[in-house]
């Protein structure tokens, strides 16, 4: 058989690749909890992407399979083993101050501008048209080839939970969701509410009480928004002028107004993924460090001086002395992104936690179970994923090296990685690409795109791997 030229076949294929990436972009999957239905457990616009990917591959020629209304899987080819392309058409909620629609698919500067753009609908397509790719060219292959499909990735993931307790492990697999060259190692997630055991007596204490306080709604991504509602006893424009000196000295967007006699602040920040939170700005930490100097009542007091002293300006557990790190997969990192007070319920600190992949989690729970008791504060949600680690010298991961080489012309090489792929749901798979070396990381970030020119380069990558590994 004559050398095949992937990058030939992936351009003879472009117009069709960019209108179906553009029409899975459009689609708003988000998870929508609050309104479920027995066909759409995660809601309608989760389901509406995997009906979407289902329906092409099924016209496309590739067995579909619906796994629940939470996954589902396209496969073709032969043999007892099987190889897992492991993709999610879930996004994160879009955000604020995007240049044009988050769900527009926008096409300037040679880049798809839509939220997914990266993370992880892009990326889906691509291995959706590699594995087109070596079907139609009628390739030789001795394992079946699967691409499967989740819809909670961004969360729980209720669906591959699902999906690998009534469907077969791929003996070997990748997930196109993350960088290039290979990502090995990946850290341990351990997402963590912390809760304010409410003991204090409030009455007529503090000349400014919080009536609320919310930012940031999920736990992998930076809050890009933070508001709270005061009600004062006093000036209320000293509180704004404070509130204006510390926002303008940290150089943040912020609001103030009043309403019904009662003062609302709104601090904006930068959205970022969780699992770096360095490259964010997390508004409810700012606003919260403003608070903390303030006259407040007792538990918002206690709250918030908390939230200053363990969190601010510290995204690597040192003040709550879980610092750690290692070799393989770097430093532990912390991610408040789900912050709220109020009177009845007193303050929420909703966490991630990417633990390096030696650290021994119960350890460190149990350092923050002691600090947290001294505290007045306690964990009530503890969900921890374990860290996921590949041998460099497997077939898997030396066969993906030779495809990268070949490809790109540059020199391979492993990387880890604080976020969580669906790599780690098998037992020998790695994430790969399509965030090619050099490129800026901007998924959970507004105006997310890919650049066209990667998304055709990682499309050649995926198929030329999808054959080598399964030849």
């Amino acid at each position: 058989m004559s050398e095949i030229n992937w990058m030939n076949e992936v351009e003879k294929r472009k117009d069709d690749l960019l209108k179906d990436t553009q029409n899975l972009l459009h689609i708003k999957s988000l998870l929508d909890e609050e309104n479920t239905f027995s066909d759409a457990p995660l809601g309608k616009g989760v389901k509406e992407a995997l009906d979407f990917m289902l329906s092409l591959g099924e016209k496309d020629g590739f067995i579909p399979k619906n796994v629940g209304n939470l996954a589902g899987h396209l496969e073709f080819g032969e043999g007892e083993e099987l190889l897992g392309i492991l993709c999610h058409v879930d996004v994160v909620p879009e955000g604020d101050g995007w240049a044009s629609d988050p769900f527009a698919a926008e096409i300037r500067e040679g880049k798809i501008f839509a939220r997914g753009a990266i993370d992880d609908k892009g990326p889906t397509m691509a291995a959706y048209y590699a594995m087109k790719i070596v079907k139609e060219l009628g390739l030789p292959v001795n394992k079946r080839i699967r691409m499967i499909i989740g819809t909670d990735e961004e969360s729980d993931w209720r669906c591959v939970d699902h999906y690998f307790e009534n469907e077969e492990m791929p003996t070997l697999g990748f997930a196109p969701d993350a960088d290039f060259p290979i990502i090995n190692a990946e850290k341990g997630i351990a997402d963590i509410d912390i809760v304010q055991k409410l003991l204090v007596e409030e009455e007529g204490k503090g000349n400014i009480e919080v009536l609320s306080f919310t930012s940031g709604k999920r736990y992998n991504m930076v809050p890009d928004h933070a508001t709270v509602t005061l009600n004062i006893i006093g000036n209320q424009m000293d509180v704004v002028q404070r509130f204006t000196d510390f926002m303008k000295q940290h150089q943040l967007e912020h609001h103030s107004h009043v309403e019904n006699g009662e003062l609302i602040l709104e601090v904006k920040g930068v959205s970022a993924h969780g699992m770096e939170p360095k490259k964010g700005i997390n508004a409810g930490l700012f606003l919260g460090e403003f608070l903390s100097k303030l006259d407040l009542n007792p538990s918002a007091s206690d709250y918030f001086k908390f939230v200053s002293r363990y969190f601010f300006n510290d995204s690597r557990g040192v003040s709550l002395g879980v610092a750690y790190s290692d070799e393989v997969s770097g430093e532990l990192t912390i991610n408040p992104g789900k912050l709220s007070y109020s009177r009845q319920s007193g303050g929420i600190v909703g966490l991630t936690c990417r633990y390096p992949v030696t650290n021994k989690i119960d350890e460190t729970k149990k350092k923050l179970d002691e600090l947290l008791e001294v505290n007045g504060f306690a964990i009530n949600k503890f969900k921890d994923t374990k860290p996921h680690y590949v041998d460099e010298n497997e077939f898997l991961i030396q066969t993906l090296k030779k495809v990268y080489e070949e490809q790109t012309g540059e020199k391979s090489y492993l990387i880890a990685i604080g976020g969580g792929t669906y790599a780690r749901s098998l037992k020998s798979g790695v994430a790969f690409g399509p965030l090619l070396p050099g490129r800026p990381d901007i998924a959970h970030q507004k105006d997310e795109y890919i650049e066209i020119d990667d998304l055709l380069k990682a499309t050649a990558i995926y198929a030329q791997a999808i054959y080598e590994l399964a030849k």
